[in-house]
């Protein structure tokens, strides 16, 4: 927690108000233990704050939980990003059924953030997905992938085509993707969002 609030610039008195706590409440848990634990809902808000997992402030995964590692990687929906490196963010988990469902083996699939707003209405920036890097070959039919063009990753939608993949981006008023080789990293399987 303090390694969090330094590089963040914030006070333990700040996000304690920020949790419509005393000043007090989070300098005694982090120095004194007390609260043994974090409430679910304070733990929630500080997890949300920082861009990190519940687990890191000590939440216990559910019991029938797939895990899932969340990556510091943004899929643009938009011109793209550059990718220096892919920082683990802590690790997020689904149901186990759900990940059966989907069809998703343990090491092949990973959350990461969309930003940009060429694939409204569908995802919107700030939105959170699952990709299944075991499925990295559009049909014909097409679906929405992650993909690499000229060392920008980022999401749209791609289809194979006569001997080429076609990709586009769900917005209308959105740029055309650039031109160059691309590299299909998942397809995304499943939306992380809350109701809007």
């Amino acid at each position: 927690m303090r390694a969090l609030t330094e590089a963040r610039g914030v006070s333990l008195a700040a996000l304690s108000a920020m949790l419509g706590r005393n000043a007090a409440y989070l300098h005694q848990f982090v120095t004194r233990g007390s609260p043994r634990s974090l409430a679910a809902d304070d733990r929630r808000r500080l997890a949300d704050f920082f861009g990190i997992d519940e687990a890191e402030l000590g939440a216990e995964p559910p019991r029938n939980a797939f895990p899932l590692p969340r990556l510091d990687v943004a899929a643009s929906a938009g011109p793209g990003s550059l990718i220096d490196n892919e920082t683990l963010l802590g690790t997020a988990a689904i149901d186990t059924a759900l990940a059966r469902h989907l069809g998703l083996h343990a090491g092949k699939a990973v959350i990461v953030r969309v930003r940009g707003d060429s694939m409204e209405p569908g995802l919107v920036d700030g939105d959170l997905i699952v990709v299944d890097q075991a499925k990295t070959r559009p049909d014909a039919q097409g679906g929405v992938f992650v993909v690499r063009i000229d060392g920008a990753v980022m999401v749209k939608r791609v289809r194979a085509g006569r001997g080429a993949l076609v990709v586009t981006s769900d917005n209308v008023a959105a740029p055309p993707p650039p031109p160059g080789p691309v590299e299909v990293i998942g397809r995304v399987v499943w939306l992380m969002r809350a109701p809007r």
